[in-house]
């Protein structure tokens, strides 16, 4: 009998061992344990997810050193300052009314054109040469004028333009209603097609020029068309 109560003392002490280890390997920490360190790169805010960190692009462009970049904004007109034109001239001049002459002329049309700061408006040069005959003799009219221009962007990469320009005229030869030399203002319109952004743009033009010979005023229409050379 006391060798039984001994052998139960004994498995009872066994079991209530056993289970004072197993409750303590169950128990919460008293501290939680601390958390892996995350590395983040300038520019990127990382978000803690159940699965994989949300990378986002930073708005203010740090990872750039100094704000974002804003577009370029260019205006209607191309980078270019000057306009150099050369082409071919057609002139129908009303030399007198009593008695009736009138001549067709054909020549050569120069003009070079400034735009400060790449504006609408422009300073123009320019000087027509035309060639014909006379009570069969060769004659000679000459057209030097300078003024303003104003041009508008138009589709198609085409500039529209218009000029006034005043100045003065000579025509050769000699007659006898008067000298050879006399006042000129000219205006009119004109096109230049495939300007934008390019060197080279084609023109087509018709002008009004006012001459006074002879103490009358002539009013004659003059007609061209030439290359643009832009820089």
């Amino acid at each position: 009998m006391r060798r039984a109560v001994v052998l139960l003392a004994a498995i009872l002490m066994f079991a209530f061992d056993v289970g004072a280890q197993v409750n303590a390997g169950d128990s919460l920490p008293e501290t939680p344990p601390a958390p892996a360190p995350t590395i983040t790169s300038p520019g990127t805010v990382l978000f803690a997810s159940a699965t994989l960190p949300v990378a986002l692009p930073d708005p203010l462009g740090a990872s750039s050193g100094g704000p974002p970049q804003v577009p370029t904004v260019y205006g209607v007109f191309p980078d270019y300052y000057w306009r150099i034109y050369l082409g071919y001239s057609f002139f129908r001049f009303y030399l007198a009314s009593k008695p009736d002459i009138t001549k067709n002329m054909n020549g050569i049309d120069l003009g070079v054109v400034y735009y400060p700061h790449v504006g609408w408006i422009g300073i123009e040069g320019q000087f027509v040469g035309e060639w014909g005959s006379l009570f069969n003799q060769s004659s000679e009219f000459g057209l030097g004028a300078g003024g303003v221009r104003f041009r508008w962007s138009a589709p198609r990469q085409a500039e529209v333009w218009g000029h006034a320009l005043v100045g003065g005229a000579r025509f050769v030869p000699q007659t006898a209603f008067g000298g050879q030399g006399a006042f000129a203002f000219e205006t009119g319109a004109g096109v230049d097609l495939g300007s934008h952004r390019r060197r080279f743009a084609v023109r087509v033009e018709a002008d009004l020029v006012g001459t006074r010979f002879f103490s009358t005023y002539q009013y004659s229409p003059r007609f061209a068309g030439g290359v643009v050379f832009k820089y």
